[in-house]
């Protein structure tokens, strides 16, 4: 097992503590990184959703939305980044910790983050100025905005990173942080992923079996997927597949309780091989199948495994 970097965090809280507080989220990180996208997924799950409303306005619409007395406000996500008028980092992290506070209000605060190479891109693809550098180039501006801000990661309750994100990722991850739907305990997600192309930056837990037997180099299963029964019972004959699972569960089991004891939301379990395609997809189905019976909110995704097929030795 591999404890992958810190792509995404949760700060402490009492489990159930949300349930009957209006749900609040700040959406902010580097501009390029995500935030349009991130409130409107957020809009989608029943948030009232504003973005780039002046910070001295917040308290203004905090009350104008809350609704009418005795019935439950409207869940908020407001959206600010380093464009925002009256910004100020360390205001707005104070800001937070005050809303945090209040027992009426669970509020949290979301940090995108992304590479500067892919911030880069995406920029250069839109053919948008960066907003801290209009006459300069990109990379200045990144530069600059990450300087400013960067630091704030360390006071986000959860933290996404969405350099290697597709859209639909993104909105997963979203969706087990903060939707509405009131069910208790961690949200699951697994995924599995090729070696190849990096490890997730989102995940929380990495195993790694390319110690098993390798699909790829039987003829019959090489163009199928770890998707197929042929393929899954190839690789549960490994003599050492059995007690690794039974391992593997032994491991995540007991953790799961003490996830939802801290208030963590979602966490996502990686699984990985080398590319991505038939072990590691054959050991996530397994395991979202073991946890989904458990009772666990979980999801299933496939990072590599239909681009896997095209690497040699992919696996």
């Amino acid at each position: 097992m591999i404890a992958a970097g810190r792509a995404m965090s949760d700060q402490p809280a009492q489990a159930g503590e949300r349930h009957d507080r209006r749900p609040f989220v700040l959406v902010t990180g580097l501009s390029g990184a995500g935030r349009v996208t991130a409130l409107n997924a957020l809009e989608d799950m029943g948030y009232v959703a504003v973005d780039n409303v002046p910070l001295p306005l917040l308290g203004d619409l905090m009350r104008s939305t809350a609704g009418n007395p005795g019935e439950m406000a409207a869940p908020l996500a407001f959206g600010v980044d380093t464009r925002t008028y009256g910004f100020d980092a360390r205001d707005l992290v104070r800001r937070i910790h005050d809303l945090r506070q209040r027992p009426g209000i669970a509020a949290r605060l979301l940090f995108l983050d992304c590479d500067d190479e892919t911030l880069q891109r995406r920029y250069t693809e839109s053919r948008r100025p960066h907003p801290l550098a209009p006459d300069r180039p990109i990379r200045d501006g990144i530069r600059e905005e990450r300087e400013q801000i960067g630091w704030m990661r360390d006071s986000a309750d959860v933290t996404i990173d969405t350099s290697a994100l597709s859209p639909h990722q993104f909105k997963q991850l979203l969706a087990g942080h903060f939707a509405l739907d009131g069910r208790p305990g961690t949200r699951l997600s697994v995924m599995s992923f090729s070696y190849r192309r990096g490890l997730p930056r989102e995940a929380d837990l990495v195993f790694d079996v390319r110690f098993l037997k390798n699909p790829h180099y039987e003829p019959t299963l090489k163009p199928l997927t770890g998707r197929n029964p042929a393929v899954a019972a190839f690789v549960s004959e490994d003599p050492d597949y059995r007690p690794f699972f039974d391992a593997l569960k032994g491991l995540i089991g007991p953790l799961l309780p003490r996830f939802d004891a801290e208030g963590k939301s979602y966490l996502t379990i990686a699984v990985g091989c080398t590319g991505g395609r038939h072990r590691s997809v054959a050991v996530a189905e397994e395991l979202a199948r073991w946890l989904r019976d458990t009772g666990r909110s979980v999801t299933l995704s496939h990072r590599d495994a239909e681009a896997a097929g095209e690497a040699s030795g992919a696996g």
